[in-house]
């Protein structure tokens, strides 16, 4: 069942939504569609610790249909990575601003893998 959290925006004048489900076609992990801000924290944060309770090797995180994530956002998912007992996250098609804050406070992390 999706996570799904809304709120207002009043700036741009809708909701911003974030939408967390399984992967399908057996991988592990999670694929995202809306955005990962203030507004949508919390669901993106309870779908970060389902993702690692069901981490075993490689979790893999699919965002090609996210349109925005925060510093915050990209911080939970670090955090998230860099608890792992084992093994390491794969970020796929995230939005550009994801690998760039990676690289800014966390250069190096090896557990975050961003894949294009």
């Amino acid at each position: 069942m999706p996570h799904m959290r809304g709120g207002a925006r009043a700036a741009l004048g809708r909701a911003a939504v974030l939408e967390v489900s399984p992967l399908s076609g057996g991988r592990s992990g999670i694929r995202a569609r809306g955005e990962i801000s203030v507004v949508t924290r919390r669901s993106w944060e309870q779908a970060l610790s389902e993702l690692a309770r069901r981490h075993v090797g490689v979790s893999y995180v699919e965002l090609s249909d996210v349109a925005f994530v925060d510093v915050a956002g990209v911080t939970a998912l670090a955090v998230t990575a860099m608890n792992l007992p084992e093994g390491r996250v794969v970020v796929e098609r995230p939005p550009p601003q994801l690998p760039r804050v990676l690289e800014l406070f966390w250069p190096g992390l090896d557990r975050i893998e961003v894949a294009a």
